[in-house]
């Protein structure tokens, strides 16, 4: 897929969370900042989307898994909800096919689509899990990753067997996600 099939993928996908109601989630977020004045939605260009394993291993039947952090690189507090989009990148960051299911995962629990202030300097998270043992592995190299399920996105490096280009993900927390 070319980069503009791709953007034009995610357009669809951003309509489609819209019509699902899943933008909520994001646009309730700027109310949802807590006492004080509301904070605004977070802009693209003051996030920056890292993996992380945050001290503990996600690995275990077959399954694999790691945190996406995201986090406040601006200078004001903004505000962040739902799930991240995401959209798997092979050698010479060359489209794969991806489908994303939002909610629990193998190692986490959904917290659900809520608003998180961050404010400077400070991260929330998702859980992000995948499978690793069928043929129809596809071999990932990057990931990208819109905070904001924009068309704006990050790329990480991802070098991954990714079972048929399915990932499954938790919504944005201020905390991890956690079994429990």
């Amino acid at each position: 897929m070319t980069k503009r099939g791709l953007r034009t993928a995610a357009t669809v996908a951003a309509a489609v969370a819209l019509v699902a109601g899943a933008s909520a989630g994001v646009a309730s977020a700027a109310g949802t900042a807590g006492s004080g004045a509301a904070a605004d939605v977070c802009q693209s260009g003051t996030l920056k989307v890292t993996t992380t394993d945050a001290g503990s291993s996600q690995a275990g039947m077959n399954h694999e898994g790691t945190y996406l952090k995201v986090t406040n690189t601006g200078n004001s507090s903004c505000a962040i909800g739902g799930y991240p989009g995401l959209a798997l990148e092979g050698a010479g960051h060359t489209a794969i096919k991806t489908t994303a299911h939002h909610g629990d995962t193998y190692f986490a629990k959904d917290p659900g689509m809520h608003g998180v202030t961050l404010k400077p300097g400070k991260s929330a998270y998702a859980d992000l899990v995948w499978t690793h043992a069928g043929p129809s592995s596809a071999k990932a190299k990057y990931l990208q990753v819109s905070p904001t399920g924009s068309n704006a996105h990050s790329v990480v490096a991802f070098d991954k067997d990714v079972d048929g280009g399915e990932l499954s993900v938790t919504a944005w927390s201020a905390k991890l996600p956690s079994a429990s």
